[in-house]
């Protein structure tokens, strides 16, 4: 499609209220300078997350007459397993409430102290809830994916000779599964390539490590497999998934993100002793198995909305939102990580405030400063959100998170004229410093204050 515009009509509107640079000032200054802190209803433009944000469809919402809120053995649950294993192909389908359940309840089960997990580079939740576990959370991405200028069509790529080397370091006996995010958010929402995922299970084939997909991306992922990997133009992304799929021994799901709806999750493995085991944890914590903390239209949601993100035309669209915004700062010179990733634009904040340095937090800043600016609430992926317990992350990012079919291009080159106006007294900004912390995923809730 040479001009990919929305491929749907908007039938319901919901207004957002316009605030004023005063009181934003004192609503952040409220928050803690956290933006997590602030009421929804002060924001314009709530770029936080894509998490649970998408518009739901017609389609979907027609689903959720259907729901059959039975206990246990619902219609809605075998509509959903039928797709899940359509689309990923595995034995074992176990509902959750959201994907880090998923992550706790596969990590509970799993983990030792002393275990590790290596991932191409884990995300918040997964790496907090793989240390929650005793276990050690290794990133093993390869080098481009830490320089935000170099333009590749797959950053999110393993590292396999990195890989190897944590295997063999760690001890095979110490590596219950390794984790491969597609796509890989914490280093940009950049894609994994097939041929990649092919070479990883061989390499842990050698070892009898089982792979793992942290899937929550998986269409997005697929469709630049689709667009940028040799040999892939004349496959459909369904065709695509379902190879994808069959080199992983299960994966954790949060389908807040790629099945399009507002709550929902679920994790899925071939492993059928370690499927009772989950369920029997599951029925503890979540509820029985055919609902796993779900209402039933919940799960038809899901699955109806698993069928729709694998249409090529709305990936068409969606990419190219993404990649507008991109486009559009970096033809004004502001640095941003290339190329766009599937979800988000994330801003290169060590390049943007050279002058703050680590410590004073510069994403976290500029966080603050698109808020004042203009009511845009973003998500700090730095020094805030990985640099607690010693971590130094190596960039510095302020994620733009694009909620799915609810934003149109006119917000969008709104955002771009916020941060246009922020990029021209960049060096008037100062850093922060915390000022309460939790012990663990500090950014949820930290509260911090500007620096003189």
């Amino acid at each position: 499609m040479e001009f990919p515009a929305e491929p749907f009509r908007i039938k319901v509107v919901e207004r957002v209220k316009r605030t004023t640079r005063e009181e934003r000032e004192q609503k952040i200054i409220e928050a803690g300078y956290n933006a997590f802190a602030l009421r929804a209803e002060d924001i314009f433009i709530d770029l936080l997350t894509d998490s649970g944000t998408s518009a739901m469809s017609d389609n979907q919402w027609a689903g959720i007459m259907h729901g059959d809120e039975s206990y246990a053995g619902g219609r809605n649950y075998f509509h959903f397993v039928e797709v899940v294993q359509r689309i990923f192909g595995y034995t074992h389908v176990i509902p959750t409430h959201q994907g880090r359940v998923a992550e706790n309840l596969l990590f509970s089960t799993l983990l030792e102290p002393g275990m590790a997990v290596p991932n191409n580079i884990h995300f918040d939740t997964t790496r907090a809830n793989v240390q929650a576990n005793g276990g050690l959370a290794l990133d093993c991405a390869g080098e481009v994916a830490y320089q935000p200028d170099v333009e590749h069509p797959f950053k999110g790529n393993m590292d396999l000779e990195r890989l190897e080397r944590t295997i063999r370091d760690v001890g095979v006996d110490k590596i219950p599964l390794v984790i491969l995010t597609i796509t890989n958010n914490s280093g940009g929402g950049q894609p994994v390539s097939l041929e990649n995922v092919r070479q990883t299970r061989e390499l842990l084939n050698k070892y009898g490590i089982p792979l793992f997909f942290d899937a929550c991306r998986f269409a997005e992922n697929c469709w630049f497999i689709k667009q940028r990997e040799p040999g892939q133009q004349h496959r459909s992304v369904l065709e695509i998934a379902q190879e994808l799929f069959s080199y992983g021994d299960g994966c954790t799901m949060s389908a807040k993100k790629d099945a399009l709806v507002n709550i929902g999750g679920f994790l899925c493995m071939n492993d059928g002793e370690l499927a009772q085991r989950i369920k029997n944890k599951l029925i503890l914590i979540e509820g029985f198995p055919t609902y796993g903390g779900l209402a039933g239209r919940d799960l038809e949601a899901i699955a109806r909305g698993l069928e729709e993100v694998l249409e090529e035309d709305y990936l068409a669209y969606r990419t190219a939102q993404v990649k507008g915004l991109a486009d559009d700062l970096t033809e004004h010179g502001i640095p941003i990580l290339r190329p766009a990733g599937g979800h988000a634009v994330y801003l290169n904040a060590r390049a943007f405030l050279p002058h703050i340095p680590p410590e004073e937090f510069p994403g976290q800043a500029l966080v603050v400063e698109l808020y004042r600016e203009g009511g845009v609430r973003a998500v700090e992926i730095g020094s805030l959100m990985f640099g607690d317990n010693g971590g130094k992350p190596e960039m510095e990012l302020v994620r733009l998170a694009i909620p799915r079919r609810v934003y149109t291009s006119a917000h969008m080159s709104y955002v771009a004229h916020v941060i246009g106006r922020i990029w021209e007294r960049r060096e008037s900004l100062r850093g922060l410093r915390i000022a309460w912390e939790p012990p663990m995923l500090r950014h949820f809730s930290a509260r911090l204050e500007p620096l003189s």
